[in-house]
């Protein structure tokens, strides 16, 4: 088992590709902490730590109720993220405030706090970040969520560069569409909207949960120790293609 007894947090964890990485980390052997606001829809041996990590004291008390029961941390899966769909010319300051304030602060917030936990305890520990093809490509109407995710890939290499010397690695994933009730409610409300997807999607098909959650295996498993400040792209072939066929 490639994660066997490896204490692994995964933010965001109730649902989707969080839930899905709970799953597959579990499998391997992990000892996974989920955190999330909701309660899991989906069963998994883990701890539940209910927590908002867009909030230091979320953040800080998500660590240290992981120490509490395991010790150490190993691993943290930085997954927790939310949306909102608004025109530029219509977007709220509060709605985009409140998006980065999950997906980009809480990223910096949960990596600090379990950073300085690896570095204490001289753990040779594996973030990963999720990020987006939309770190990269934009959605005319997803404001806040386009410009996180840009800030998530700088936070990933940034963040990689200061903890090289800790022996802690930090790696992204940025997936394409994934068959997920965020991806449903953000961007296929429709047979159209659908269509257009997969349109520019080369393989033709929405990606599974289980497909981003090996990738994220990977990278917190020694099979990726040569990597650092990467991010890798589970889309369909989205990126390299660029535009709609």
């Amino acid at each position: 088992m490639r994660l066997k007894d490896k204490i692994c947090i995964i933010t965001g964890g109730a649902s989707g590709i969080g839930a899905a990485c709970a799953h597959v980390f579990a499998r391997e052997g992990a000892k996974v902490v989920v955190a999330d606001i909701h309660t899991p829809t989906e069963t998994v041996d883990a701890l539940y730590v209910e927590a908002d990590v867009s909030s230091k004291a979320g953040a800080e008390r998500l660590v240290s109720t992981t120490l509490k029961r395991h010790g150490r941390i190993d691993v943290l899966l930085n997954n927790a993220g939310i949306t909102h769909a608004a025109d530029f010319l219509d977007l709220a300051e509060e709605d985009f405030d409140r998006v980065l304030r999950v997906n980009l602060k809480g990223m910096f917030l949960c990596g600090q706090a379990v950073a300085r936990e690896m570095v204490k305890a001289q753990t040779r520990g594996a973030i990963i970040n999720m990020s987006s093809v939309n770190a990269v490509l934009a959605i005319p109407n997803q404001v806040p969520y386009v410009v996180s995710k840009g800030g998530v890939n700088q936070l990933t290499k940034v963040m990689a560069m200061g903890l090289a010397p800790h022996g802690i690695r930090v790696n992204g994933i940025g997936p394409g569409t994934i068959a997920t009730e965020l991806a449903k409610k953000a961007v296929l409300g429709s047979e159209a909207a659908k269509a257009k997807v997969m349109s520019r999607t080369p393989m033709g098909r929405l990606g599974a949960p289980d497909e981003v959650a090996n990738v994220a295996l990977f990278l917190a498993s020694d099979e990726s120790s040569y990597l650092t400040g990467q991010t890798i792209y589970p889309d369909g072939g989205r990126l390299a293609l660029n535009y709609t066929v």
